[in-house]
């Protein structure tokens, strides 16, 4: 054995008298999650079900969807509901679609299903011209849009099951050994175990710089040093090694390490100091088999900026338009509730500093301004916020508003008038003095009626938990991400969750 400043790596044993080296896992069982099996099982039958099933749909529904096949019922039959889903299965193996570092989080699985249903049309398509084949062009058109369409649905249900058991057990993830200095592994457990959904369960922490490092320091999992890692993976049963900061940075190390854990099953990944970037922002450039991590800047600027412009001015103005039965009844409501006025605006700052006035239901007594020094103890959070889970001056209907949230409809006048966005950070009082720090940045893009920290907690967050994910969502916004929370919206909007 020898010790190096980033980990042990085991020496290769003696080559064998044919002088090819042999790896400490040659005869090792390969190691495969216990969890990705029985799912990869589960989502072969769910696409073999999904294409059939949108084959069965396409022939049903057109008369001629045997063009080509009239003589043929038995080839039609086979090609229809074993051909074409086999085929979309392979397609779908061959594309990574069932390899597991895709599968359960992110937009690398649903990506993958696309191209794959790209190729499958492709290969139809080129299948039916070589052969000359007269086909329904209704019937095959439908058949592989349904495919997709059904296949991308299966799949997004297949991975909120495969979440669910994560978050309530704690199982089908992937056990992890971090390596690194203590505050860097401690930075990458953090950041790792801050979603259960993602199935990153971190089992121990092998420390690069020895135990006096860990001296008197309470850690989440066992610390460990000066041990072989492979031996340490077969001991804690992890299929997962992350390699954390400065580790990384030995020269030959990390990728001897990289050669002894080929044919092991054993994933391999490396966390850099760089936390709360996204994907599209990080791309990799080896220069002379040096692989470079170039971060691209935020987009805060061009065409996509201007297509979130338009769409949020669109649905804005429709939405008035469609919602104004629902604000009368609610008016009603409030008229009955309590006396005064039906809006309540209030001075929020909004992007680039420029203060705005937002427009909401009102939900509390009239008199809940002169009532909130007498309340000032009772916060129950931190930062730049005041909330009260049982806030006295909240009426009644006024607590339905806040828990459905609609208290926070005419606010699409504010995203009419250009000043909020359908998503984005929630706008801060003006009155609670210079955005300091970090925190400014957040003023670099329009708040939003809903955002990254409404569908993450809403109230139950904390404020630096809240800071970050504005942060986050400045500095990795997209119109696909938009979309994504605004579809994440509807479900925490049902759920009433953090709401109050």
């Amino acid at each position: 054995m020898r010790h190096v400043d980033s980990f042990e790596i085991q020496v290769p044993p003696p080559p064998p008298p044919n002088g090819v080296p042999r790896s400490a896992w040659a005869r090792a069982r390969r190691r495969v999650s216990r969890w990705h099996r029985p799912y990869i099982l589960i989502l072969l039958a769910l696409d073999y079900g999904a294409v059939s099933l949108a084959s069965y749909i396409a022939v049903t529904e057109f008369e001629n969807s045997r063009v080509g096949f009239q003589d043929r019922p038995t080839l039609f039959t086979l090609t229809a509901y074993v051909f074409l889903p086999l085929g979309w299965m392979f397609t779908l193996w061959a594309n990574g679609g069932y390899d597991r570092r895709f599968l359960g989080l992110g937009t690398d699985e649903f990506k993958r299903v696309v191209r794959a249903g790209l190729v499958v049309a492709a290969s139809v398509s080129f299948l039916a011209f070589a052969t000359k084949t007269d086909l329904s062009r209704m019937t095959v058109g439908s058949a592989l849009l349904g495919g997709l369409l059904i296949v991308l649905v299966v799949r997004y249900l297949a991975r909120q099951a495969l979440q669910l058991v994560r978050k309530r057990g704690g199982r089908a993830g992937h056990r992890m050994i971090l390596i690194g200095t203590l505050p860097e592994a401690l930075e990458v457990y953090t950041a790792v175990t801050r979603n259960p959904a993602a199935g990153l369960v971190p089992v121990g922490i092998h420390i690069t710089d020895g135990y006096a490092a860990a001296r008197g320091i309470e850690t989440p999992v066992p610390v460990y040093a000066g041990r072989d890692v492979l031996g340490l993976v077969r001991e804690l049963g992890a299929d997962t090694i992350a390699v954390c900061g400065s580790a990384s940075a030995e020269p030959g190390e990390l990728r001897r390490l990289a050669w002894q854990l080929e044919g092991s099953g054993v994933d391999l990944v490396v966390a850099p100091q760089l936390t709360d970037i996204a994907g599209p922002r990080v791309h990799i450039r080896p220069i002379e088999g040096l692989p470079l991590l170039h971060v691209e800047e935020p987009t805060l600027s061009g065409p996509a900026l201007l297509a979130k412009n338009i769409l949020d001015r669109m649905v804005a103005a429709v939405g008035l338009i469609l919602l104004l039965p629902l604000f009368l009844v609610v008016a009603i409501g409030i008229k009955i509730s309590d006396k005064g006025p039906v809006f309540f605006r209030q001075g929020r700052v909004g992007h680039e500093g420029r203060t705005f006035r937002v427009w909401k239901l009102r939900t509390m007594y009239v008199d809940a301004e002169d009532r909130l020094a007498a309340l000032v103890d009772q916060n129950e959070t931190d930062g730049m916020l005041f909330k009260i889970r049982e806030d006295p001056r909240v009426f009644p209907f006024g607590r339905f508003l806040r828990a459905s949230s609609i208290d926070e409809i005419p606010q699409l006048v504010n995203v009419l008038k250009g000043e909020m966005s359908l998503v984005g950070p929630r706008p801060l009082p003006a009155d609670d003095g210079d955005f300091l720090g970090d925190v400014r940045r957040r003023l670099l893009v329009r708040p939003g009626i809903t955002g990254l920290w409404q569908v993450s907690g809403r109230s139950d967050l904390s404020w630096d938990e809240a800071v970050r994910l504005d942060l986050y969502y400045v500095d990795n916004w997209s119109l696909a991400y938009d979309l994504s929370i605004l579809w994440r919206t509807i479900g925490v909007v049902v759920a009433r969750k953090g709401a109050y």
